[in-house]
């Protein structure tokens, strides 16, 4: 399945790019930080790329500073903010996001007489956001999970793998890493991992991980694993490992664009660490360890109904459900349907919210299995 719907991008510069990737995923790109207590860090959005043009460069740059920081406080806000109370952000009546800036921190900019190109760093009044969300009633959470130490591994047997895994490096350097609620260190793969314990690892075996656990002297390591199969036209992401809330292995596939080679990299790592920071408010927004979803993202479900007009109401509600993505019908009958869809948070936490709407939805012998209450 495509896991890409990929965001108009204006031209090929690099900052419209990435601002692209942040708005389609709502995250906050790059790396690095300006100093902020570990409380306070997910409420900076570092590194954002601005651009604007305008009939003189003073009108330029006030319009990239006002559309700026309305575009990271979106952000910042998906950063927060569980998928499944998504639909209630934009029931939210509109807010001036400057009236909430705590300061900008500029990192490079250039301009011209018409054009202001810039990228900034945004931090936001920690206490007047929660304060907002506390009063408009939507779930968030603010607090940091434990430090994950992310290796990006390039699979390719061509000479150019070389370059290949430095390029994939540079995109997760890329991220906001450090201000993420699942903030990341990465490392690079060390020599004396056996390749046979990342394969193992990215199908899924789980007992792999203790050379990992062994190599990084932490118990919270995951290799993203990336590799082309040009012949699908198609870049495989692997994620697999453990982070803060248990071991998993999530697969997902993106669309390749010949026009663009980049960009699948470049999306596939936001939307890494979008699913990283999805499993933690998952937990955190129902104060309690949860069961980590395992094998591919994509989840298949057995959908049981006892009339067409039952299964009906069962695909309404599936459909209009935050969150849920992709959903697919791969076989429908009188009495039952199968399904695919893809949910970031996991099963666990698809479970819960199908339930507020009448659906039941179990495991029952290693198969999710979905029918009305």
């Amino acid at each position: 399945m495509d896991s890409t719907s990929k965001p108009s991008l204006r031209g090929g510069a690099q900052g419209r790019r990435r601002a692209a990737l942040v708005l389609a995923a709502a995250l906050a790109p790059a790396a690095g930080a300006p100093a902020a207590t570990a409380a306070e860090a997910v409420f900076t959005v570092a590194n954002y790329p601005v651009e604007a043009r305008a009939d003189d460069a003073v009108a330029a740059k006030d319009r990239a500073l006002t559309d700026g920081q309305q575009a990271a406080f979106r952000s910042l806000l998906k950063r927060l903010v569980p998928v499944t109370a998504y639909q209630r952000l934009r029931q939210m009546p509109a807010i001036k996001a400057g009236d909430l800036v705590d300061g900008v921190k500029v990192r490079s900019e250039r301009n011209s007489t018409t054009e202001y190109i810039a990228s900034l760093d945004f931090s936001f009044q920690s206490k007047a956001v929660r304060d907002l969300l506390r009063r408009e009633g939507i779930p968030f959470t603010d607090e940091q999970a434990p430090a994950l130490t992310v290796v990006p591994i390039w699979r390719a047997g061509a000479p150019a793998a070389a370059k290949e895994q430095a390029a994939w490096t540079n995109v997760w350097n890329g991220l906001d890493l450090e201000h993420a609620l699942t903030p990341v260190k990465l490392q690079a793969l060390k020599k004396d991992i056996d390749p046979a314990a990342v394969s193992a690892l990215a199908d899924g075996d789980g007992s792999a991980i203790r050379a990992l656990v062994a190599a990084y002297g932490s118990e919270l390591v995951l290799l993203a694993i990336a590799e082309r199969d040009m012949a699908a036209k198609r870049l495989n992401v692997t994620l697999t490992g453990r982070d803060a809330v248990g071991a998993f292995t999530l697969k997902r596939a993106y669309r390749l664009d010949a026009a663009d080679p980049g960009y699948a990299s470049e999306f596939a790592a936001v939307v890494a660490l979008g699913i990283l920071e999805g499993r933690w408010k998952a937990i955190k927004s129902r104060g309690g360890a949860a069961a980590a979803p395992s094998g591919d993202i994509d989840l298949r479900i057995a959908v049981e109904f006892r009339g067409m007009s039952e299964w009906q109401d069962i695909s309404r509600k599936l459909q209009a459900l935050a969150g849920v993505e992709e959903l697919e019908v791969a076989g429908l009958s009188a009495r039952g349907a199968r399904v695919t869809l893809r949910f970031a948070e996991g099963a666990e936490r698809l479970a819960e919210a199908l339930a507020q709407h009448g659906l039941d939805l179990r495991n029952t012998g290693g198969n999710w299995v979905l029918r009305p209450q």
